[in-house]
């Protein structure tokens, strides 16, 4: 978590530049579309209200669109009908790959715990490396599929051992709990809601292997053009940061009808976020180009891509 003073430097730096770059003018029937999952800070500041507050004074109005995981989400970004939205660290290096023209903003701490591999209670694979030969249910191209290819690697099995299936969340529960697919890789609320609700057991989660960071991201044709947007967004988020960080259980009930989900599931997911938000750096920056090296060498995206090209002017 960062310090209030810290956070608060940071956006004051980040509104200011906006306000140099921005207009002078308020925006006019202008509506900012942000793209959000079932998880992170993000779906909490929807909650609150209170970027819509903030928006109302400069002519903005909100517009939230849900989706089911990360590469769906920027594939929305990439086509032109969000503006902004939050993934895991996957999907921007396959959307990138696919020639979409995204800039990333900021970023939260490393959640390693919030993604796992996980099997039924009563199978008999006790580790990772149990998993060769077996069917392994993924979305592909969200956060998880970097947990796989290193918890893997860690066990000495090679990528092409496992059998892949790749399904979105709802699809791959359906196939875990009927037994169609010997493991699952996934990440909060619907790992929360496998332990507790199918008794699912964690294999492996990201602790040791993966950062596992949430990224903030938007079109770079918006970012360019609604600077001033963004760094009220970014600001909105750390107040919100610093606010859940000390109100855990506030946090699971302004989440829990958001997401269908009870309070116990919804607090155990909502304990793993990580509180904090930073601005995109060159060293997260190249945590990024690893998985999108690591991914090109397996043929999971069809080029080579840099991560570089993705970040916003002036990064240090």
């Amino acid at each position: 978590m960062i310090r209030r003073a810290a956070f608060l430097r940071f956006a004051a730096a980040a509104l200011a530049g906006a306000l140099l770059a921005a207009p002078a003018a308020h925006a006019e029937n202008a509506t900012l579309r942000i793209g959000f999952q079932k998880y992170g800070t993000l779906t909490v500041l929807k909650a609150k209200g209170d970027l819509e507050k903030r928006l109302a004074t400069l002519g903005v109005d909100v517009k939230w669109t849900e989706f089911p995981a990360g590469p769906q989400l920027l594939e929305g970004l990439n086509v032109g009908s969000i503006d902004f939205g939050t993934v895991g660290e996957a999907p921007p290096i396959f959307a990138q790959a696919a020639g979409a023209d995204l800039v990333y903003v900021a970023n939260q701490p490393p959640a390693p715990s919030a993604e796992a591999i996980v099997v039924p209670k009563a199978s008999t694979i006790r580790s990772v490396a149990d998993l060769k030969g077996k069917k392994v249910a993924l979305n592909k191209g969200s956060n998880v599929h970097y947990l796989l290819v290193k918890a893997l690697e860690k066990a000495g099995v090679a990528y092409a051992d496992i059998q892949v299936v790749y399904l979105p969340p709802a699809d791959a529960r359906a196939a875990f709990e009927s037994g169609r697919v010997d493991a699952w890789v996934i990440w909060d609320p619907f790992l929360a809601a496998a332990e507790k609700q199918l008794g699912a057991r964690v294999l492996a989660d990201g602790k040791g292997l993966v950062s596992n960071h949430q990224f903030y991201l938007a079109s770079r044709a918006y970012a360019d053009k609604n600077p001033k947007i963004i760094a009220a967004i970014i600001e909105e988020l750390g107040k919100l940061d610093v606010w859940s960080a000390n109100n855990g259980a506030a946090v699971a009930e302004l989440l829990s009808p958001q997401i269908g989900l009870n309070l116990e599931i919804t607090r155990l997911a909502a304990d793993r976020f990580s509180y904090g938000i930073r601005p995109i750096n060159l060293t997260v920056a190249g945590e990024q180009q690893k998985i999108a090296d690591a991914f090109f060498q397996l043929k999971l995206i069809p080029k080579s891509i840099k991560v570089a090209d993705a970040l916003p002017a002036g990064i240090k």
